[in-house]
This record gives structure tokens, sequence and C-alpha cells, in this order.
């Protein structure tokens, strides 16, 4: 599930996946005792007779004029740590309104169309989206708040440590659940400007399972190796401010992550990845997951504008269309998000926002070798360290 497409692109594991005890955040430090192995706060946890549908419906939402203040209510879900769903929201909101403003800058002629929807049940959304500008041909970010009751099958796609979580439940066992995420996709027309997707969300469980995850990786068409060490640099000096592991660990992540496996090829030139992140305070967690965010812009941005106004050839656009083709199988196939969207019944429209809105798949075509082309391709099949 991871980015974008569905409710949220939603979720997945680090090597601790530690469950939330209502004690001070003060105790919750790495490793603290107070927190508990998922395993043992999830087995044999089911959902009870008054617990929303597995499938949240597909024409379960509702059309508004005008999104409520909030979408994330007290009481609504399973008990959790409401105090951060909210606060989870809120960084959302102010986020999407801020890229979507610089996004609109940086095309110069199209605007966002908005349109907001509720659930009966609680939750919601924002979808805004881009379309036919001067600089896009397609942009789009998602605010998405759910509450739900998942499947096993769907647990296991909404994160890495699906199967582990999955232990110990009887077949039809579900699990009710809170997820809060913002999710983006912008595929720009020029095919010197890369596509670029970011998802980061916040996920609880009955239980007292909680945990962050996110990421933002770059999708580009040909290697420029400035452009590589721009972005990638952004996210390590984010990556170094808050633990000077994290950029090894999620830009590795990344790159095992977006792989097209009947390909042998990543999606694009990576970025960073993370998932089932709770193995510190709460707060921190966010704090990195907020600075993140609002370090799209900083390492995007630059590129789109140094790149929008370049000349290019008909094959160099017929190469884009290709490569967007296989954005195309990775977002179909692999990416939890659509697969948590598509099993839990979820808004259609946001699922599939993800997907370009041209793309071109030829059959067997290979790139002739000491070409910029083929140049990528091995960049695909063997990932690179930009900084």
């Amino acid at each position: 599930m991871r980015v974008i497409s569905t409710c949220l692109t939603i979720l997945s594991a680090a090597s601790l996946a530690q469950a939330f005890s209502p004690v001070r955040p003060s105790s919750l430090g790495r490793g603290g005792s107070q927190l508990h192995s998922t395993a043992e706060k999830t087995e044999g946890k089911k959902a009870g007779e008054d617990a929303p549908p597995v499938s949240i419906g597909w024409d379960s939402h509702q059309a508004v004029e005008k999104i409520p203040d909030s979408l994330v209510r007290e009481g609504d879900g399973p008990e959790g740590n409401y105090p951060m769903r909210s606060k989870f929201e809120k960084m959302c909101r102010e986020a999407q309104i801020s890229i979507t403003k610089a996004i609109e800058d940086i095309d110069g002629d199209a605007n966002f169309r908005e349109d907001c929807w509720t659930r009966a049940n609680g939750g919601g959304g924002m979808s805004r989206v881009l379309s036919g500008g001067k600089v896009f041909e397609k942009a789009g970010v998602n605010l998405s708040v759910v509450y739900g009751s998942m499947p096993q099958e769907a647990l296991q796609a909404a994160t890495e440590r699906g199967i582990d979580r999955s232990k110990g439940m009887a077949p039809g066992e579900r699990v009710p659940f809170f997820a809060c995420g913002l999710s983006s996709v912008m595929h720009p027309k020029n095919p010197h400007c890369p596509t670029m997707h970011f998802n980061y969300r916040y996920f609880e469980t009955d239980g007292g399972v909680w945990w962050f995850g996110g990421g933002t990786d770059i999708t580009p068409s040909y290697v420029n190796e400035e452009d590589m060490k721009h972005f990638h640099g952004t996210y390590k000096e984010v990556c170094d401010k808050h633990d000077p592991e994290y950029y090894k660990e999620f830009k590795a992540w990344a790159d095992r992550y977006f792989v097209i496996q009947h390909r042998n090829e990543t999606r694009g030139l990576g970025g960073i990845f993370f998932d089932d992140q709770n193995d510190k305070d709460p707060e921190e967690h966010f704090a990195f997951s907020e600075e993140c965010l609002n370090s799209v812009v900083k390492a995007y941005g630059p590129i789109i504008e140094k790149h929008k106004n370049d000349e290019f050839t008909e094959q160099e656009k017929e190469w884009q269309l290709m490569r967007r083709g296989r954005y195309v199988e990775f977002n179909l196939v692999y990416d939890r998000g659509t697969v948590f969207g598509l099993k839990t019944g979820g808004r259609i429209e946001s699922i599939l926002m993800s997907l370009p809105e041209t793309a071109r798949w030829e059959y067997n075509h290979i790139p002739e070798p000491g070409t910029p082309e083929y140049d990528f391709i091995d960049a695909c099949k063997t990932p690179r360290e930009w900084v």
C-alpha cells in the first residue's frame, strides 16, 4: 500500500513493532519496557459485532461542500492515542495546503481542483488534483482519515509485519483500525522532469498497536546525477538531524521496496522509505514525519524549475511514456497502499489517483548499450549511491 493511491498507500515495518500503552511519553524511549510486543497485544483480537464492515464500501463516501474542521473524532474507531490522531491529521492538512500552493506556483497555469467526502462511521478525506497544466500533466495530493475493520489479508497488505500481526487469529477474525495519511504523485509533462511520490501516515489497530510510516521517492526517465544529489541530499540532511542511521537504512529500504519484481528493476531512483516505526517516543516519530513531509518542495521543486523548459525529442517523450508504463505496473501489482485500498473497499478515485493520464507499453523494448536510456535501466537494475 504505500503511496499514494489508496486511502493512503498505507504502511509497513521496522524490526521492532511494539505496542502503545497509555503511559507518559517520557517512558516510551527506544527499547523502553513500557512497550509490549505486537504479537502479545493482537493475538486472538477480533472485531466486535458492532465493528465497521470489512469493506468500508466503494460507495460509502458522501460528497460534501466543505470538509469538517477535523475528520478525527474522539470516540470513533478503536481505543487509542486520540491526541496523536488529531495532531497527525492537522499536520497533513497544513502540508496539503502548502504543497499544492507551491506546485501551482511552479506550474504557473493550472490550479488544483478540490473535492471532499465523509463516511457515516467516521473519517473521510480531501483530494486535490491538478490536470492539464503547463508543467504538470497530472498532480494529486490526497488526505485520508479511515476507520474500518481489516480482514487478515488486508492486514498483511497494510504492513510489512502483517504476517506476524495476524498470528494467532482464527479464520474470519478481523481487526478494527484507524489510519490517517497524506499521499501524492506528481507527473510532469517534460521527460527531463521526474515524477515524484510521497506518502506519510499514522496507523493504529485495536489492542493498542501504533506505527508511523512513509517516504518520498523520485522517478525520472533519465539519470541526472546533480538532480539526484540534490534530492537524496535533502533527505539525508533531514534523516541525519533525527538519527544518523536513518538515511542509510531508509534509502536501502526504498531500493528494496520500489522494485518491479517481474522486471527485476526498481520503479525509479529511490529516496527514503520507512514503516512500522514505533521504537521511540511517538512524538519523536511524529517530528521526523513532519520534517520529511515539509521537505517535499525543497527536495523536488528546484529540479522541476531547472528542467521544465528543457527541449526534448519525440523519442525522449516516448521513453518517458514507457517509464510511466512501468510506474503503472508497480502501482497496480505491488504497491501496498493500492492493495490495501482495494481489499478494504476504499474510494476508488483516491486509490487510482497515482496513475498517469498517459502511458505506453512497447513490446520487448531493450535500449541500446551506451545510450542514456540504457544507463537509466542500469541504475534501476543496480541501485546507486547518490550522496
